[in-house]
Formats: C-alpha cells, sequence, structure tokens
C-alpha cells in the first residue's frame, strides 16, 4: 500500500506541480496539434511548438536549469541554443539554401515592398511603449511584424528579454502560419478588383554570375552597415551561396534538408516549452499577441498601399498585391498573393514577381533587429 500510495502522488495529478493554467495550456497544444494535422497551418512548425507546450504543461521539470551540480531538463538545453543566438541562425542558413533570389535580383524595386512592409514592425514598437513594455521588450515584440519567427528568436535572445521569449515566439509562428487567413481580406480591403487583375511582364532571366554576386555583396554591405546583423544576414546568404555556385552540393542539400529540420525539431519544441500556464497565462501575454497581429495587419497593408503606389508610377505595370509579401514568411506570403490574384483571373501568374518582395522582406526584418541591437548598443 505504502508502494501504491507512493506511486499515485508521482502522478502529474497529485504531485502538487500543475494547477488549472497548466490544464488550459494543455488545451491550448491540442488547438495547435488540431490547426497543425487536420488543417495543415505550418505543420513543420506548429507540431513541435505545441508537443514542446503539451510536455512542460505536463512536466515543468523538463525545463528545469541546471544548479548545483544537478542535471537540467532536457528542452532546458535546447532553449539555450535558442538564447545563445544558434537555432535562429542556423535556420537562416537552411532558409538561404532553399530560397531562389533570383526575382529580386531581377527586379531590384522589389526592395522597396519589402522595406514597405517593415513599418508594421516599428509602428508595434511605439505601441508596445504606449502599453507599457520598456524599449528592449518593446523591439522584441515589434519584431513579431515581420511574421519571421527566427528574428523575432534572435533578437530577443540578444536584448536579453528571454522571459517574453514564449509569447514572442509563439505568436510570431502563430501569425505565419495563418497568413492564408489573416492576410486576403487586408488585401482584397486595399486593392480594386482592375488593380488584382492586373498581369506583369516575365522578369528577365538572371545570369549565374549575378546569382553568386548577390549574396556576397549584399553580406558584405548590409554587415558593414550593421555589424550586429551578420548572425542572421551572414548565415541566409551562405545558404544562399552554397546553392547557388554549384560547387558543394553536399553543403546544399545538408542545410535545406537535414539541418533544417534538426534545427527545426530543435527551435520548435524548446519554444513551446517556454509557455508553461504560469509563464504564459499574464496579461502582457494578451498585449503581446495583441500587438503582434496589429504589426503584421499593418505591415501586409503599408507594403499593399506601398505596391499601389508603385502601381501608379509605373502607369500599371506592378501588381499591388505582391507588396503584402514584404513580410518574411517565405514562401507562404508570397502563395497568398498569386492565391488572390488567381481568384480574380486564374491565367495571372504573381508567384515569381511575389518572390522578390517576399526574400526583400526576409532581409528586411534581420536589418529591422540589427536597427533595434544597434540602438541599444548590442
Amino acid at each position: 500500500m505504502e508502494l501504491l500510495e507512493n506511486l499515485i502522488h508521482q502522478t502529474a495529478f497529485f504531485n502538487g506541480t500543475l494547477d488549472w493554467r497548466n490544464y488550459v495550456m494543455i488545451l491550448v497544444a491540442f488547438l495547435f496539434l488540431y490547426l497543425a494535422i487536420k488543417k495543415g497551418y505550418e505543420p513543420l512548425l506548429l507540431v513541435p511548438i505545441a508537443f514542446g507546450m503539451l510536455l512542460v504543461n505536463i512536466y515543468p521539470d523538463i525545463m528545469k536549469d541546471a544548479a548545483g551540480g544537478e542535471a537540467g531538463g532536457l528542452l532546458s538545453y535546447f532553449f539555450k541554443l535558442d538564447e545563445w543566438s544558434i537555432l535562429p541562425s542556423l535556420i537562416f542558413l537552411g532558409v538561404g539554401a532553399m530560397t531562389d533570389f533570383a526575382p529580386l535580383i531581377a527586379n531590384p524595386k522589389s526592395f522597396l515592398l519589402g522595406a514597405a512592409a517593415q513599418f508594421g514592425i516599428f509602428s508595434a514598437y511605439l505601441m508596445a511603449i504606449v502599453m507599457g513594455f520598456n524599449g528592449k521588450g518593446a523591439a522584441a515584440i515589434s519584431i513579431i511584424g515581420g511574421a519571421d519567427g527566427p528574428t523575432s528568436i534572435f533578437l530577443a535572445g540578444k536584448l536579453g528579454q528571454t522571459d517574453l521569449m514564449g509569447p514572442i515566439a509563439v505568436a510570431a509562428y502563430s501569425y505565419m502560419s495563418l497568413v492564408p487567413i489573416i492576410q486576403p481580406p487586408i488585401m482584397k480591403l486595399l486593392t480594386t478588383k482592375k488593380e488584382r487583375r492586373i498581369k506583369m511582364d516575365q522578369l528577365r532571366p538572371v545570369s549565374k554570375l549575378e546569382r553568386i554576386l548577390f549574396p556576397i555583396v549584399v553580406t558584405v554591405v548590409v554587415c558593414l552597415i550593421l555589424p550586429s546583423t551578420a548572425p542572421l544576414v551572414g548565415m541566409l546568404m551562405l545558404g544562399n551561396l552554397f546553392r547557388e555556385s554549384g560547387v558543394v552540393k553536399q553543403l546544399t542539400d545538408t542545410a535545406s534538408n537535414a539541418l533544417m529540420y534538426i534545427v527545426v525539431i530543435l527551435l520548435g519544441t524548446s519554444v513551446g516549452a517556454k509557455t508553461s500556464g504560469a509563464n504564459f497565462l499574464q496579461v502582457d501575454t494578451l498585449k503581446i499577441v495583441v500587438l503582434g497581429l496589429i504589426a503584421f495587419a499593418v505591415g501586409t497593408a503599408s507594403g499593399v498601399l506601398f505596391g499601389k503606389i508603385m502601381c501608379i508610377m509605373t502607369r500599371g505595370k506592378i501588381n499591388p498585391l505582391i507588396g503584402s509579401a514584404g513580410v518574411s514568411a517565405v514562401p507562404m506570403a508570397a502563395r497568398v498573393s498569386q492565391k488572390v490574384g488567381a481568384e480574380e483571373d486564374p491565367t495571372n501568374f504573381l508567384l515569381m514577381h511575389a518572390m522578390g518582395p517576399n526574400v526583400a522582406g526576409v532581409i528586411g526584418t534581420a536589418v529591422a533587429a540589427g536597427v533595434f541591437m544597434a540602438i541599444f548598443g548590442i
């Protein structure tokens, strides 16, 4: 009976480590798993995040820090790689190896659309200050507007906002997965049917030399101006150089497949594990979720509105829908531009045109993070 009593009191129901907040987060984890598996919303991200959320709210010690010579929890070691900016940088290496930068090279004006979409980040920064967050916390939160999970984690770690990292990362990845739901109403509201039907001229061919020089030149220029962006921009461009040089196929395959998926598992589970009930169910978390949504919506709107300006300046040669891809959710945002355009005209192919602002948005969000680090002397 004593052995049985000890066993019963070691269960999660009786050991006193869980409260109602943990059970709420377990239900949220189930919701995320449903969205990922049943609805297909970014399953590569949401499945590990949701499972990390599930684990930490059943067994909180899985995130216990090592202390006094005792071993820490499994996911606490994974999370150290987030704090040290290792996993976000490796994600960028994989993204670079997977992404074709040719649409951006062929149409450099896309940089302007990517830059315009970053307006959501800086508007969210000001709103976060008004809502009571300190400067560094506001900066970390505002990057959610770029719909870029790795950059959000990177900046939160660099600015020492580890307490906010869980809500920030979950919000950023959630909005990345919900791009097909959030963006289309904004895009349709701000454009006319005639604008959405605009067909753009075919992009010019991009030479191999241009493809090879682009990541090198961008690295030199951006990192000389903002050296603190080197971990993100440098890894993004290194991955792309692997892809375009054509001489390191094994490295390209590793970075874009095996390494990428390993890092996603480590990053996703560790981010999810920062959402224990006690840490996540707070007023600040609600503020972060609201601010992130506002930032993402403003970023989408500013990209579309700048696309309308470019449409007018080019006498109807730019479809404003591609401006929404300026947020850096690659390639989901570009696919949404294509989908909304095809709804008006099934023969309209905007995907490659939208990839230009999409790639520019990745670079732009990293630059925005570098600006914040420069402001705070990091």
